[in-house]
């Protein structure tokens, strides 16, 4: 197992992991289903992340043509949070050379995305809000797209000019005390997706209103997991898992094996086994709740998924999880659904093709649970 490389710090607990759940992997051999090799994994900073997802490796049938790979597990701290990879290669050298490229991808896309770093690119295009439009590199212009694109559908439920307003709610984690009413009207004012400009053909940004800023924590780690298997497929790895606390992405199944098998713990009891589980290749899931990053005020639960239309921490327990092709989309729309609840959010999954959603909320009465279509063909049988 890799350690963490210290030319690639990570962030103190940040935006980054405001979404991250925590993932268990273990693997389970074809003729012993019953022995998983592993412990939970653990972020940096953050008590316990095993609170919304588990992941399972099972095994099936192999192709005959393909030569015997072995599993190969590395793990760096990045974007708050702790990546994990799993790869099947040929060999550890071959293993260890794909990976780090990969990890060496999303470092530099943590340099360019993160709204903790003074020197990143997004923070430079922020201290330029109220100015003249700003060109960015192609991978933020890329992020910043999917994020408008996303935002015009919710219309608004994601939105990444929320950043003033969540840096309130950062200081209310700290102080158990509600962001002063007044402050909280200032940092609305500056937020709305509307304010942010782009330019398709000068691959420009503009933030029409001084002050604003951007918070990429809703979509930046699932990206990031979707960069790292391109650059795994690059060295010729076509069988891997990337997890980005929450955030998964995973290429082709494993040797002998029909896909990835990922466990959703249970909202009430996360530590328990799960109760549900999907089996995914070629394909991303993520999960957003507030089982971990959440602050209690006066008597009340207020989630660190903040709704951008009110400025207020959503209240009550809940957990939504989306499946997709590509982890910049599941990591975006699980917050679409968790701001918009199930009567909104789940129509406007419906919509969008090959991806598919699954809620569970705490009620009076006990969980209550809310799915899209097309969920239940990624349910493992």
């Amino acid at each position: 197992m890799a350690k963490p490389d210290p030319s690639h710090p990570s962030f103190p607990r940040s935006a980054w992991a405001r979404t991250t759940a925590t993932l268990c992997v273990a693997s389970y051999p074809a003729r012993d289903a019953s022995r998983p090799d592993c412990a939970p994994t653990r972020s940096v900073g953050t008590r316990n992340l095993a609170s919304l997802l588990g992941l399972v490796l099972t095994a099936f049938c192999c192709r005959a043509d393909e030569p015997a790979l072995s599993r190969h597990t590395f793990t760096q701290p990045h974007m708050g949070t702790q990546f994990k990879i799993i790869v099947h290669a040929a060999d550890e050298a071959a293993a260890t050379k794909a990976v780090g490229a990969a990890f060496k991808r999303i470092a530099a896309l943590d340099r360019t995305m993160s709204d903790y770093r003074s020197t990143s690119e997004l923070m430079q295009l922020c201290k330029k809000a109220g100015g003249e439009p700003v060109r960015v590199s192609d991978e933020l212009f890329f992020v910043l797209t999917k994020a408008q694109q996303v935002s015009k559908l919710s219309d608004g439920a994601f939105d990444v000019t929320v950043g003033p307003v969540v840096r309130l709610w950062r200081i209310a984690r700290k102080t158990k005390k509600l962001p002063d009413a007044e402050e909280l009207k200032k940092a609305l004012a500056l937020v709305g997706y509307q304010k942010m400009k782009l330019n398709d053909e000068a691959h420009t940004v503009q933030l029409t209103k001084a002050g604003m800023q951007l918070d990429l924590g809703g979509i930046a780690k699932g990206y990031a997991a979707d960069e790292a298997l391109k650059v795994l497929e690059k060295h010729g790895i076509t069988r891997a898992l990337v997890a980005a606390g929450g955030d998964i992405a995973v290429s082709d199944a494993p040797p002998d094996a029909k896909g990835w098998t990922i466990g959703i713990a249970p909202l009430l009891d996360p530590e328990s086994k799960p109760s549900r589980y999907l089996l995914l290749k070629n394909a991303a899931v993520s999960t957003s709740g507030d089982a971990e990053q959440h602050v209690e005020i006066d008597g009340k639960r207020y989630s660190h998924i903040v709704d951008p239309k009110t400025g207020i921490g959503l209240l009550g327990r809940m957990s939504v999880t989306v499946v997709a092709r590509r982890g910049i989309d599941s990591d975006s729309l699980t917050k679409v659904v968790a701001v918009l609840g199930p009567k909104r959010g789940i129509p406007i999954i419906e919509k969008m093709p090959g991806i598919s959603a699954f809620m569970v909320r705490k009620t009076e009465k006990g969980e209550e649970t809310f799915r899209s279509g097309g969920f239940p063909k990624f349910l493992k049988k």
